[in-house]
């Protein structure tokens, strides 16, 4: 099974950059590539399980509290 990933539209994209620099082999996909930009959380969270995606996010501010909610539901 390979892990995949999806930048949230609030990550550095320099991390993405790094990351896939450093193994390209890895699935990251940004959010301009997904169309997160823009969406609200809930949102960008069911696009990413739905695609059986790891959401990495610099929101600390609503994520969590919107990702306790998906998580329960």
């Amino acid at each position: 099974m390979t892990i995949r990933f999806q930048a949230d539209a609030d990550l550095n994209h320099s991390i993405v950059v790094g990351v896939l620099r450093r193994e390209p082999s890895i699935d990251f996909q940004t959010a301009l590539v997904a169309k997160l930009e823009g969406l609200p959380d809930q949102e960008v969270l069911a696009i990413a399980a739905k695609q059986g995606r790891i959401l990495i996010s610099h929101n600390q501010r609503t994520m969590p509290l919107h990702f306790a909610d998906f998580i329960t539901t």
